[in-house]
């Protein structure tokens, strides 16, 4: 079987060109694969799936005639759109996929992340993602009106961008340590993860073992998928159209 992974589009009105490149990978990569996982930050920013949106419907109508054309697609949430819930998907035709999931790849268990659970040095974002995607804290935010929500999405938005800027390239990538840790949880050798804009295929030394840390890309200045095959692990960049 084959499979794509892609990460950190970051969808957004502003910037089309980003938008072509994916319609056109879904009307040709993806079309030559069995599932398309997409781990997380699909979108720049999701406050819910009550929110009009027409450039979510217009790739939700994308991907649905991927759907219908026989390819599986999973989605996983990242930090910017951890509210897209199950109206969209269903309107997508995806599924969503827990973080962290373990699925199988030719015979091989892997582990998918979106990774931002990985970076613990982080200390302000974790106390930042421990409130926003506790149950609770997170039913408040839906239920909040959806201007209220626009507000508060345009200040994390403003406040995430000026302290990445503020923070060394150390605490914002994942813990080395924390990566081990959770892939001996899961009992893998391979883990498959976005978020950090670094694209990456990082051989590591586990119980022993060889292992393997895969980093998918951002698009943006050029995008980047994964395909695994029976030929193994592919990852490459391409031109934004």
């Amino acid at each position: 079987m084959r499979y794509l992974f892609i990460s950190d589009l970051h969808l957004e009105p502003g910037r089309p060109d980003i938008t072509r490149a994916f319609l056109h990978l879904l009307e040709t990569r993806a079309r030559e694969v069995d599932e398309l996982y997409i781990l997380g930050d699909f979108f720049e920013v999701w406050l819910g799936d009550d929110d009009p949106n027409p450039l979510a419907d217009q790739i939700a109508e994308a991907l649905s005639l991927l759907a219908a054309d026989g390819v599986r697609t999973y989605l996983m949430h990242g930090n910017r759109d951890f509210m897209i819930g199950k109206r969209f998907c269903r309107k997508a035709g995806c599924r969503l996929l827990r973080d962290p999931s373990i699925v199988e790849l030719n015979g091989e268990q892997v582990l998918l992340m979106h990774g931002d659970s990985l970076c613990i040095d982080d200390l302000a974002y974790m106390r930042m993602r421990r409130t926003l995607r506790n149950p609770l804290g997170l039913f408040i935010l839906k239920s909040l009106p959806l201007s209220t929500r626009h507000k508060i999405g345009r200040k994390l938005r403003s406040e995430s961008k000026m302290q990445t800027q503020q923070k060394s390239q150390e605490i914002t990538d994942v813990n080395p340590g924390e990566v081990v840790q959770v892939m001996l949880r899961h009992k893998v050798r391979t883990l498959i993860h976005g978020h950090t804009h670094r694209p990456a295929v990082h051989d590591l030394i586990i119980d022993n073992q060889p292992a393997r840390r895969i980093v998918l890309g951002d698009w943006d200045r050029q995008g980047w998928a994964l395909l695994v095959d029976e030929n193994g692990y592919h990852l490459n960049p391409f031109p934004l159209r």
